[in-house]
């Protein structure tokens, strides 16, 4: 099955003033990113602040061009195609949900305008069928016929994601990158714009690339999940792998944690345990600079596993004991082990309850 969108080796170098007026130094956002997103998959990106997730999600759509690699869309290279077939393919092609929908949306223009643009730029259909096609989609993501001329400033924040929702699905897209589509929504309206980004990636049979800073909500709309660190990816793993945060597991037989790299455990870590108290791994070190990078794996100046070796080289990817399972790293950690960075820290005492249901 042809991939919809096929990243190989991409990187992403940008130029930045440093000290001096004539002085830019290179802010590596992106090094040798590979990622395939097959016709209705799930992929979920993860990883801090600044680590290179919103520029892989550019790649992907086709607003970044990279520095070096390659992009194909649906078998072909996206950059070696005359300007006109590259923004008419990745237009009708690609939709992209962006962070904060008070400035992803036009404030001037009406609901009706925001979602019949698309289909007037790419011509698509008479002028009566622009409009049901407008009705259609304010039903799909559930929107009141009444806010069609509506403004943005009259929208709540969940309205005002959703009207961005049915934008990017308005040409019937293969594929729809979600970049931290509810980090600017209150935390009541988050569970009912996840239930509606998985509810049309069922009915639609969406490829979904879902960024995000939060680990659980990623795990659970995901079939895989990418973890990036300093502009690498350092490891993919089936979400179905990620079951427990370390040094937990979820009851007999349960596979527990089965990430191998440190960084990821790490992230995964830091997630609070609603039943069961977990000891987060701390990360001590430097925290290395997009413009500087350290020689070999990059998260060795904060990795509790880190020795000579990390510092030499970059390692390779290494395939773990299922399919589709990948990581970076030299020292990688034992699947199922408890937390080895604290193995005696004292477990603080936290009130136990029902399980809360995750949005």
């Amino acid at each position: 099955m042809t991939a919809v969108v096929e990243v190989r080796d991409a990187h992403v170098v940008h130029k930045a003033r440093s000290g001096g007026l004539f002085t830019r130094d290179r802010v590596y956002a992106l090094t040798g990113a590979d990622l395939a997103v097959a016709p209705g998959e799930t992929v979920g990106v993860v990883g801090e602040s600044g680590c290179g997730k919103s520029t892989l999600a550019k790649v992907l759509v086709g607003i970044q061009r990279p520095t070096a690699g390659t992009v194909s869309f649906q078998g072909r290279d996206l950059w070696s195609m005359p300007p006109a077939e590259r923004r008419a393919m990745v237009g009708a092609g690609t939709g992209m949900i962006f962070q904060d929908p008070s400035t992803a949306l036009n404030r001037r223009l009406t609901v009706r305008r925001i979602l019949r643009d698309p289909l007037d730029v790419h011509g698509r259909g008479t002028r009566a069928a622009r409009e049901e096609r407008v009705r259609e989609l304010m039903a799909l993501v559930g929107l009141p016929r009444a806010l069609a001329d509506a403004l943005p400033g009259q929208l709540s924040g969940g309205q005002r994601q959703r009207v961005a929702i049915a934008r990017a699905l308005a040409l019937d897209p293969g594929l729809v990158v979600a970049d931290e589509p509810t980090s600017a929504l209150d935390v009541s309206v988050r569970a009912q714009i996840l239930n509606l980004l998985l509810d049309l990636r069922e009915r639609l049979g969406l490829a979904l690339v879902f960024v995000s800073h939060d680990i659980q909500t990623v795990r659970r709309m995901s079939d895989r999940v990418i973890t990036m660190y300093l502009g690498r990816i350092v490891e993919e793993t089936p979400a179905d792998r990620v079951t427990a945060p370390p040094g937990r597991t979820t009851g007999p037989g349960s596979a527990g944690m089965r990430t191998r790299h440190p960084y990821t455990r790490a992230l995964f870590s830091a997630t609070p345990g609603l039943l069961e108290p977990v000891d987060p791994i701390p990360l001590t070190g430097p925290v290395p600079s997009a413009t500087r990078p350290p020689s070999g794996c990059p998260f060795r100046t904060r990795c509790w596993k880190a020795d000579e070796v990390c510092a030499a080289a970059m390692p390779d990817f290494s395939a773990a004991s299922r399919p589709g399972h990948r990581y970076r790293c030299h020292h990688p950690v034992e699947e199922d082990q408890p937390n080895p960075a604290q193995p005696t820290l004292a477990r603080s005492p936290r009130a136990r309850g029902p399980a809360r249901q995750e949005p």
